[in-house]
């Protein structure tokens, strides 16, 4: 049997999945590092934290799945996006923690850049927005505030990267500093269109290009590891980031295809195929994915908590003592509250891109207590989520709303969320039997890359569907909810 490793380097946790020749979880391992929060908005992970947990959880997935580094025909990477780390080459060492994707710290600086105009520049070129969700704007930080970095930098000292690069960089032991396209296009620094660096973006930023990873396509040959880690050198041949990689995982390969994951945020991506949609909803042209040097483009919708709104729950009101309790906890809300919970802990999202609104809650009584903030805890998922597929409705005529959204990622193992969710869109929700579905996206490209995974017609044909969740909302009941939801996030405004 031949088996493939996957790394899922995610926001909160690092995990590493073993899947057999079927494609079929063989093993898990998972480890939970520490979140830092310098100052309010500011969030960031000790870089060492993210790699120590990395090797640990591949060392523990391979020993789990009762097999050796010899029986892995190759690994694949997926990651969390945006966060960005900055290290010597030469020695290894990150300069400053990582800045991950949620740190509002560059807001000043994009406040700066939308005056001026050049979001236009940004937009036309990257698909993205002047927001401090993305990498550019991180690595200008670094250079700016860390003694000597920005000299360091220029004499090529310096090493840029998203998690997926730092780790093929650690990989290889330091023999291979390249990313793929789909985490190049959340730099704000890479051209989608032209598929290379923006010297323009760069100059401005005052980011030396050499400091760039190589970019390649999703399936490629990113390096091999080194012995000493594993037992056994590994090619690494799958590289995407994880919502990208879960585009993949779910099979999402033709236009007009479209996904959601719900993890730690909620992320929606709309297959438009060989064309870049521009926005006019301030969501995303993005790349979902890259294969023989030609970009397929996507439509993305960020939601910045989704999963996190329950982690809230647990630890900051302290009324749950683990996820799973959340469900039941709703279903026994009094049904005559209707609690809007605007969760924008680190401002919000698209369609609004406001990086100063902070979380509220509306409808209150006397009567209000846990069951009721679990209910509306819940259902801002499901509310945000059509905020998305409205905005994807207006930008890109050939997509039809009522079409069907695949879903995946922790949260779509609720039931009850996945069915309100279905009532406020008005659309069938697709859960496959694969939940993994980030780590089989990766697992895929790099098994298929290796021989022994099937081409991109035969997986897609193998998706299967563990439940099918149907409306049953009446319409009058979700336009009145979701108008309720609207006026909320107008008040939330900032």
């Amino acid at each position: 049997m031949t088996y493939i490793l996957a790394i899922d380097q995610g926001t909160t946790s690092s995990r590493a999945i073993v899947f057999d020749g079927e494609m079929r979880v063989k093993a898990i391992a998972q480890e939970e590092f520490t979140q830092q929060f310098p100052k309010s908005g500011w969030v960031e992970h000790d870089p060492s934290d993210i790699w120590a947990s990395v090797a640990s959880t591949c060392r523990g997935a391979i020993e789990k799945a009762g097999i050796t580094a010899a029986d892995v025909a190759a690994i694949g990477i997926t990651n969390q996006r945006e966060t960005t780390l900055v290290w010597d080459k030469n020695t290894g060492e990150a300069v400053h923690n990582a800045i991950v994707w949620q740190d509002r710290r560059t807001s000043p600086f994009c406040e700066e850049l939308r005056n001026e105009g050049f979001e236009t520049t940004i937009t036309k070129k990257t698909g993205l927005l002047a927001d401090p969700y993305f990498s550019g704007t991180k690595v200008k930080y670094i250079l700016d505030t860390v003694d000597g970095a920005r000299d360091r930098a220029e004499a090529g000292d310096l090493l840029f990267g998203t998690v997926d690069s730092y780790l093929i960089w650690k990989l290889t032991g330091g023999k291979r500093h390249v990313t793929d396209a789909t985490n190049a296009a959340r730099t704000m620094l890479y051209d989608i269109s032209k598929g290379r660096w923006s010297t323009t973006i760069c100059e401005r930023f005052g980011i030396p290009m050499k400091m760039l990873p190589e970019v390649l396509d999703c399936a490629a040959d990113f390096g091999t590891t080194r012995a000493d880690l594993f037992g056994h050198e590994l090619p690494i041949l799958g590289v995407a980031g994880d919502q990208q990689a879960a585009t993949i995982g779910q099979a999402c390969f033709a236009p007009g295809m479209l996904k959601s994951t719900y993890g730690t945020g909620c992320f929606a991506l709309l297959n438009t195929g060989s064309e870049l949609v521009e926005s006019q909803n301030r969501l995303l042209g993005t790349i979902a994915y890259q294969f023989d040097g030609k970009p397929t483009y996507a439509l993305e919708g960020s939601i910045f908590i989704a999963g996190a709104v329950v982690q809230w729950l647990r630890d900051g009101l302290k009324i749950i003592r683990e996820a799973k309790e959340t469900q039941p906890l709703a279903e026994t809300a009094d049904a005559g509250q209707e609690l809007y919970l605007v969760p924008a802990f680190t401002g919000l999202g698209a369609p609004y891109w406001d990086a100063e609104a902070r979380g509220a809650i509306y409808g209150l009584t006397r009567n209000s207590g846990p069951a009721e903030f679990a209910k509306a805890a819940l259902e801002s998922v499901g509310f945000q989520t059509r905020d998305l597929l409205e905005a994807m409705k207006s930008d890109w005529e050939g997509h039809d709303n009522a079409g069907v959204l695949r879903v995946d990622g922790g949260m779509s193992a609720s039931d009850w969320s996945m069915q309100f969710l279905s009532d406020i869109i008005g659309a069938p929700v697709d859960r496959p039997t694969v939940l993994e579905t980030t780590a089989l996206g990766v697992a895929w490209l790099a098994g298929m890359r290796a021989g022994v995974y099937p081409n991109q017609e035969e997986f897609a044909a193998n998706w299967a569907l563990d439940q099918r969740f149907e409306p049953k909302m009446d319409e009058a009941t979700r336009d009145r909810r979701y108008a309720g939801w609207k006026d909320a996030v107008k008040r939330t405004l900032s």
